[in-house]
């Protein structure tokens, strides 16, 4: 399944939930990891695509060496507005920037990352892009969700949400978030864009907890295009559907703090 144009679109209050609420709930461990793995890599230049509201660039200064230069990009501005409102530890550049035609110079950069952005990618463009402003020897870090039947809260809110839109259920979450994981179509694309060998892949699980069924309903429905979809479909419904989502994360894990498992696939390549 194929991102919309609406799956991309992170507008309005989009932006202040989204970090409110789905960095806690699910961001946060895996901009731990992708960060630590930038380090590792000792690099003097770091591009961030599609860094959201910035969870991973506010892990990235902070750890990373004082003299390295980080530029974040962002295809949405409100996003990108809501990084540079919460700071970082050290400056960061922010740009508005297509992850599909970056605006920079061949070799530019010695890691590109990305944070559960290339599902909404062209991928082969996108990644011959971050290939092309790598330097030789350069690395591509990134991750993606694993299927929606291995990440608990985002699997029972879209089976929810679907029980009131039986004739046209809302499938973002499963179409784009969680719709690029398979290891095979990962590799193809990042041979399409120009990478030469296999990737590293690893699968990496994590716990996500909230203090209560309506946290990650909130987080899902009005925090992600998943509301796109809600609002198309019944304006005047996303309350709706989100006191739906509560009932139906209540219902599986309680009414009290609820703990539900988080998968990703953590992907590493060089130029």
């Amino acid at each position: 399944m194929e991102p919309t144009s609406t799956d991309r679109q992170f507008g309005g209050s989009i932006a202040q939930l989204y970090e409110q609420y789905l960095v806690p709930l699910i961001f946060e461990p895996y901009a731990v990891d992708l960060a630590a793995r930038v380090v590792d890599r000792r690099p003097a230049h770091v591009l961030e695509l599609a860094a959201g509201t910035g969870v991973v660039t506010r892990h990235l200064a902070r750890t990373l060496a004082a003299g390295t230069s980080i530029v974040a990009t962002d295809l949405n501005p409100p996003m990108l507005a809501e990084a540079a409102a919460l700071g970082t530890a050290r400056p960061v550049e922010w740009r508005q920037a297509d992850a599909h035609a970056l605006p920079f110079t061949d070799g530019s950069f010695d890691v590109v990352v990305c944070q559960f952005g290339a599902m909404f990618f062209d991928k082969p463009r996108a990644f011959a892009e971050a290939r092309r402003v790598l330097r030789d020897g350069g690395a591509f870090l990134f991750n993606v969700w694993d299927r929606i039947e291995d990440n608990e809260f985002a699997d029972v809110v879209t089976q929810g949400v679907a029980a009131l839109f039986p004739d046209d259920p809302p499938r973002f979450l499963a179409r784009t978030p969680h719709g690029y994981h398979r290891s095979d179509a990962i590799a193809a694309d990042l041979a399409q864009g120009g990478f030469a060998g296999l990737p590293d892949i690893d699968t990496l699980t994590a716990r996500s907890r909230a203090t209560g069924a309506g946290i990650p309903a909130i987080a899902y429905c009005q925090g992600t295009p998943l509301r796109n979809e809600i609002e198309s479909r019944g304006p005047g419904r996303l309350l709706d559907a989100t006191g739906v989502a509560e009932a139906a994360v209540a219902a599986r894990f309680g009414t009290g703090p609820v703990d539900g498992r988080i998968q990703a696939l953590v992907v590493g390549i060089e130029r």
